[in-house]
C-alpha cells in the first residue's frame, strides 16, 4: 500500500490553518534530499514555519512537501522528502501528529524481512 503520511499531513496541515494556528513541521536534516538552509539546521533537526503567511507555492505531494519561505529576509526554495517530516504540530499549542520511523523504503516498497514462522503440530 501507499503511505499514508502525506494524507495524513494535507489533513494535519488544513485542520491547523482552519483552526487559525501556525502550522510547523520538524525535519531531520541529515536524511537524503533535503533542501533548506543548512544554516538552521540544529543537533540535525530543522523547524520549518509552513503557514500560508510565511511561505508562496506550498505544496504536499506524496513524495515532498515544497515551497518558497524566507530565511533572515532571504527568500529560499524549500524541499523535503516526506519520509524526513518528523512531526507537524501547531506552534501555538503543539497539538498536531509525531510521525514514526518510515517502515517502507524510498520506493513506496515494504522492505523485505524474514518471516518469523515455526512449525506447530
Amino acid at each position: 500500500m501507499l503511505s499514508n503520511k502525506p494524507y495524513l499531513l494535507r489533513a494535519f496541515y488544513q485542520w491547523i490553518v482552519d483552526s487559525e494556528c501556525t502550522p510547523y513541521l520538524l525535519i531531520d536534516g541529515e536524511m537524503k534530499n533535503v533542501q533548506v538552509p543548512q544554516e538552521f539546521i540544529e543537533d540535525g533537526k530543522i523547524i520549518l514555519n509552513v503557514s500560508p503567511r510565511a511561505t508562496r507555492d506550498f505544496r504536499i505531494s506524496n513524495h515532498e512537501v515544497a515551497c518558497r519561505t524566507s530565511f533572515g529576509g532571504v527568500e529560499k526554495y524549500i524541499s523535503v522528502p516526506v519520509q524526513s517530516i518528523m512531526a507537524i504540530y501547531a506552534m501555538e499549542n503543539g497539538q498536531g501528529m509525531v510521525f514514526e520511523e518510515d517502515e517502507q523504503s524510498g520506493d513506496g516498497s515494504l522492505e523485505e524481512e524474514v518471516p518469523n514462522l515455526r512449525v506447530v503440530e
